[in-house]
């Protein structure tokens, strides 16, 4: 796939930190109940951290119990890439942006109660959220 954000590697990792590197570009995964917007319950809208793309809207994130943000859907189904992923002796799929193709986590059939069935399962290290103003 060609991205409409294209950089060298040595531009991400001169934008990116460490952590941020690994997870966007490695396809790493964050620990599980460490990030930052794990409890966010504002209202607003969650980007791409590597390079802002809109990918989910705050009112999509529900509390999976699964130690990462969890949305049901994305802002809009071409958002994001989704690829079978077989590392680790899984079958799995990877979720990316579809944008700049930072790794951003997984998506799962198992959203039980959501409108979609699914469970997108986001490093918030990845995720980079704006707030709406205040009304």
């Amino acid at each position: 796939m060609t991205y409409s954000v294209q950089k060298t590697d040595e531009q991400w990792r001169a934008e990116l930190d460490a952590d941020q590197y690994q997870v966007l570009r490695q396809a790493a995964t964050e620990r599980a109940w460490t990030g930052e917007l794990l409890d966010e319950s504002r209202a607003g809208l969650y980007t791409c951290a590597g390079c802002g793309a809109e990918l989910f809207q705050s009112g999509t994130k529900f509390d999976s119990h699964c130690g990462w943000p969890s949305f049901y859907e994305s802002v809009r189904p071409e958002a994001v890439e989704l690829i079978e992923d077989t590392s680790h002796g899984m079958i799995r799929t990877e979720v990316r942006c579809a944008a700049c193709g930072s790794h951003l986590g997984h998506v799962f059939p198992d959203g039980v109660g959501t409108p979609t069935g699914d469970r997108y399962c986001m490093n918030s290290i990845a995720l980079s959220f704006t707030p709406e103003p205040d009304a």
